[in-house]
């Protein structure tokens, strides 16, 4: 049972840890510019 545990524990962290990496990615993509959508490209064009 103590194994189950430390696996579902580590699963958590690491799904913690893609939320945080996603976030992070996703900020950058925002400040770069790259989230715009197509709409928005054309008005600036």
């Amino acid at each position: 049972m103590e194994e189950y545990l430390k696996g579902k524990n580590k699963a958590e962290e690491d799904l913690d840890s893609l939320k945080i990496d996603y976030k992070k990615l996703h900020l950058s993509m925002r400040t770069a510019g790259l989230g715009k959508t197509l709409e928005q490209w054309r008005q600036e064009i």
